[in-house]
């Protein structure tokens, strides 16, 4: 048992605790297996120009806990309207072109992670620290540190920061 759960506290926002519970999300929830047949399945697959995704800990532990959840929302958000989303990286299969530009930019490595599912088509990618981002026809989107602060602004519409050339 974690700390913050002796402690009486959650590990989530209770907006997001209750989306991914409702999702199917328990603590303890792990499925290695599903995440190795995401991994083995990027790491087979080549664009037609070359291009191979990087797969790595931090996507594969995030595919492990949070792989196959269909997280919805309910209500206003904070600053934008939450984001109901997957978790499932093939969502990004065929980017691995534009995935290995951006963590180019990044210095970093970037593997998909699922996608938001609220019509924009926004892809959910992982960098090899663990931080999240979201990639759109608008832009590319910081959305947070780990892969629990960035589930936390999707599902609470916590505005994220958009990624520029100058930083």
């Amino acid at each position: 048992m974690r700390a913050f759960e002796r402690a009486g506290t959650t590990r989530f926002p209770v907006a997001l605790d209750a989306a991914l519970r409702e999702a199917g999300w328990q603590p303890g929830r792990w499925d290695m297996r599903q995440a190795e047949v995401w991994a083995d399945t990027l790491s087979a697959h080549v664009s037609p120009a070359g291009h191979r995704h990087a797969v790595f800990p931090a996507a594969v532990e995030a595919w492990a806990e949070f792989g196959g959840l269909r997280i919805g929302v309910s209500g206003p958000g904070r600053h934008i309207a939450p984001t109901p989303l997957l978790v499932d990286p093939l969502r990004g299969l065929h980017l691995a072109r534009i995935l290995s530009d951006l963590g180019r930019a990044l210095e970093s490595e970037l593997c998909p992670l699922g996608a938001e599912t609220g019509g924009a088509g926004a892809v959910l990618a992982i960098d090899a620290a663990g931080r999240v981002y979201s990639l759109d026809h608008t832009g590319d989107w910081y959305l947070g540190a780990d892969i629990d602060g960035a589930l936390a602004t999707l599902v609470t519409g916590t505005r994220p920061a958009r990624l520029s050339v100058s930083g």
